[in-house]
């Protein structure tokens, strides 16, 4: 497996930031919103819904790498031969209001199919919130072995913030930052904490471990383009603040 190199590069220095317009985002209005955001803003890469249309509007849009996600192995075929330059089982967190679980046992069978099906594409697999924290440990070391290039966490849509404010925004990121914590430290490949996170935590996630970040609806519900600039940049900024110690 080769990775993409300013994808090698981002994560050696701790610097990844993944902006995910969703994996059940196929408004192409919308993901072409958040791949132009992403790539004013200075983002490392996209996220968007592995859909073959979706990643061919979005190469027309932007030279960053191009991450598909879906949950159905079969899809990331058809989104990898259309240009996509990796694939990510899960961004879980759309299905879990719509009550659907993912258990430890149907990711690992999800990555050993995808596995199958392209062994040399660049792949990250998302660990499940919903999972206690020494099981998500247990998974993530379980998916290394099976092939996975990059580890995401998440828990933004568990958790609730009782405080307005960098409180709540703390409060917000908790639930995937203690992951992060836990698997950084037992895992050798990068670990990406995304769900929840804002400008406050991102240093947070950093200093957690993470070698990188991904962000969606913080992002992604703005209807502003500007707006959505802005958000990308001060992500950067608060990363970029991380590892040099001084303001951007």
């Amino acid at each position: 497996m080769t990775m993409h190199p300013s994808l090698q590069r981002a994560f050696a220095q701790k610097q990844a930031l993944k902006v995910i317009s969703g994996l059940t985002n196929f408004d192409a209005d919308r993901v072409a919103a958040v791949v132009k955001a992403a790539d004013r803003g200075g983002a490392t890469f996209v996220d968007i819904a592995a859909d073959v249309e979706l990643v061919q509007l979005s190469k027309q849009l932007t030279q960053l790498p191009i991450c598909v996600s879906a949950v159905d192995p079969a899809l990331f075929v058809e989104a990898v031969a259309a240009g996509a330059d990796l694939i990510e089982i899960g961004n879980f967190d759309a299905f879990y209001a719509q009550g659907r679980r993912f258990e430890a046992a149907e990711v690992i069978e999800l990555t050993r199919q995808t596995r199958a099906l392209l062994p040399n594409i660049t792949l990250s697999v998302t660990v499940p919130h919903i999972l206690e924290l020494d099981q998500q440990v247990q998974l993530a070391e379980e998916l290394v072995k099976l092939g996975a290039d990059l580890i995401q966490t998440e828990g933004g849509t568990s958790s609730q913030p009782t405080h307005a404010g960098t409180l709540g925004l703390i409060e917000k990121a908790a639930p995937t930052l203690a992951a992060t914590h836990a698997i950084s430290r037992a895992v050798s490949v990068p670990v990406l904490c995304a769900s929840g996170l804002s400008n406050v935590t991102a240093p947070m996630a950093i200093a957690a471990g993470a070698a990188g970040i991904g962000v969606g609806s913080a992002i992604n519900k703005l209807n502003n383009e500007i707006a959505m600039i802005a958000v990308v940049r001060s992500l950067v900024e608060a990363m970029t603040v991380v590892r040099t110690g001084v303001s951007a």
